[in-house]
């Protein structure tokens, strides 16, 4: 594995200055999170900073890399372009630059959809994603607030405005999204 500075040489290479800078947004934003809720920083930072490593790569070359790296693509996934960078990040990160720790792997692969029971890493990035400095559009503030005043409420908050938001465009509901929703209220409502 590279050191955290060999991986932004890396994303900067690949990656638009508004990419690019989301990345090392969403980077720090992970190593706050982790800091504040007991996760490995160096991993979270790993992680938020490769989170959008595909995310410009052509869709033909991102459908390859998860191809050649195992990763089952579902047909929901298929004709849902945008969710192909988080499967092709995943494969980048594995196949290309020798990742092998599945904390951080897993990070990559669900930061835009979440899903059921994620670990702790991948509820930071997934989170971290959504709260990063460069963010600003509405519900910002009232999901950085959550986010202040627990991870959970910060995550439900975050999954109901993507839910909402895809509902009002009449598009679909990625299962995972509502797996990710229901698991998080479920933790919610047991603290």
């Amino acid at each position: 594995m590279y050191n955290t500075d060999d991986y932004i040489g890396i994303i900067r290479k690949r990656l638009s200055d508004y990419r690019f800078y989301h990345s090392v947004c969403v980077s720090e934003s992970a190593r706050e999170l982790a800091r504040r809720y007991g996760a490995n920083e160096e991993k979270a930072v790993i992680a938020g900073i490769l989170h959008d490593a595909t995310k410009e790569t052509d869709l033909k070359d991102q459908l390859e890399l998860i191809k050649r790296a195992g990763i089952e693509i579902s047909d929901f996934e298929l004709k849902q372009p945008k969710l192909y960078h988080q499967m092709s990040g995943m494969a980048f990160a594995k196949l290309e630059l020798g990742i092998e720790d599945e904390e951080i792997l897993f990070a990559i692969r669900y930061h835009t959809t979440g899903r059921a029971d994620m670990s702790l890493l991948e509820e930071i990035v997934y989170l971290a994603d959504f709260i990063s400095a460069d963010r600003d559009y509405k519900d910002i503030d009232e999901i950085r607030r959550r986010t202040e005043l627990g991870k959970e409420q910060g995550l439900l908050y975050a999954t109901s405005y993507t839910i909402n938001s895809i509902v009002s465009k009449g598009r679909p509901l990625h299962p995972d999204t509502v797996g990710a929703y229901n698991s998080f209220l479920k933790k919610y409502f047991e603290k």
